[in-house]
């Protein structure tokens, strides 16, 4: 091969020409996606919102539906809403209830626990001084003594927080009201915008997202009231006190794939050993490993195989990378996230 100037060329592999050619695409995917989360955490406030107004729009838009063809669809959407939300405030008062009538029970089963903990370190195969645990309490003690101040000023913080939550909830509660209303003549308006040239193409892109993200929805609440009924059940046989409050733990766990759940019943097994023992804590821990091959090996590929065509290590990546770049928020985003967008590429990749 020969250059301009009569001297000999580079020749180039076709292997390297077509990994330069994808490295590039990676590169413009990577730069997009990076843009989109930096915006995204900009105004996270906002995105959570929409976030969970889509969220209520998946779960209530079947029964707004079914209630339209009754009632006015603003009727229909006053009434799915507002019972939902009485739903969900009867079951946390359920919750409530039960915590307060078990607390002078639970301070006693405490206080007891962690006795019977502290004797079962001091025997073999321990043989934990029993000096050394007196002298761990007093220094906890200690420390939160000293930092009594630093513990009010992150107390009124979480109340800061807490206002913050409660404006995203009534944001998204207010996007659910139009998204269950009229979002079809949302999005019809949307495309209508759009250049003639590429409207057909985005309506597509935008029908494969719904119906990915609906059927997730769908399927991770259906998986998530699974295990929470399976927790609930295996904690009240064994005895284990808060085992209502615990359950409704592991349903909202669930929403982070393959790790919420653990740590979950974790928080159970912690619960366990402090008010049953090693022993109830340990048939606990098999119990994580039980819900785990249930949720992994059936319901995952039976309820939401349809809707999330995504590898088990693909899904673990996604919930690593979306806790890393948001925290919490970003672990229960990222699978859905890429869930609709991997929709979308396939939508569109079948009409070429």
């Amino acid at each position: 091969m020969r250059g301009p100037a009569g001297r000999p060329g580079v020749r180039v592999f076709p292997a390297l020409n077509t990994a330069a050619a994808y490295s590039w695409r990676l590169l413009v995917v990577g730069a997009v996606v990076y843009a989109v989360f930096a915006t995204l955490g900009r105004f996270h406030e906002i995105a959570v919102a929409v976030f969970l107004g889509l969220v209520g729009t998946a779960m209530l838009r079947p029964l707004t539906d079914l209630l339209a063809r009754a009632i006015p669809r603003s009727l229909a959407v006053a009434v799915s809403l507002i019972g939902s939300i009485f739903v969900v405030f009867g079951i946390l008062a359920l919750v409530g209830e039960v915590v307060a009538g078990e607390a002078g029970g639970l301070q006693r089963e405490f206080g007891a626990g962690l006795t019977r903990i502290e004797r079962w370190l001091e025997t073999p195969p321990f043989r934990l001084d029993p000096a050394a645990l007196t002298d761990l309490q007093s220094k906890v003690g200690q420390w939160l003594s000293n930092h009594r101040a630093a513990l009010i000023s992150t107390a009124l913080s979480g109340a800061g927080r807490l206002v913050e939550v409660l404006t995203v909830l009534a944001l998204a509660l207010f996007c659910s009201v139009f998204f269950l209303h009229s979002g079809d003549r949302q999005w019809s308006w949307f495309c209508g915008q759009l250049p003639r040239s590429v409207r057909g193409r985005v309506s597509l892109a935008g029908r494969a997202a719904w119906r990915t993200f609906t059927g997730y929805t769908h399927g991770i609440v259906l998986v998530a009231a699974t295990n929470a009924i399976l927790v609930g059940v295996a904690l009240y046989l064994l005895g284990v006190p808060l085992a209502l409050p615990l359950a409704l733990l592991e349903f909202f766990a669930a929403f982070v794939p393959l790790i919420g759940s653990p740590i979950a019943l974790a928080v159970a097994a912690v619960v366990a050993l402090a008010a049953k023992g090693p022993i109830t804590a340990a048939v606990v821990v098999c119990l994580i490993v039980v819900i785990g091959q249930i949720e992994g090996h059936v319901l995952h590929p039976l309820v939401m195989g349809w809707a999330v065509r995504l590898h088990p290590v693909v899904v673990a990546l996604t919930v690593i990378g979306g806790a890393i770049a948001a925290g919490v928020i970003g672990a229960v985003v990222a699978v859905p996230l890429v869930s609709v967008l991997w929709s979308i590429y396939q939508a569109l990749r079948a009409t070429e």
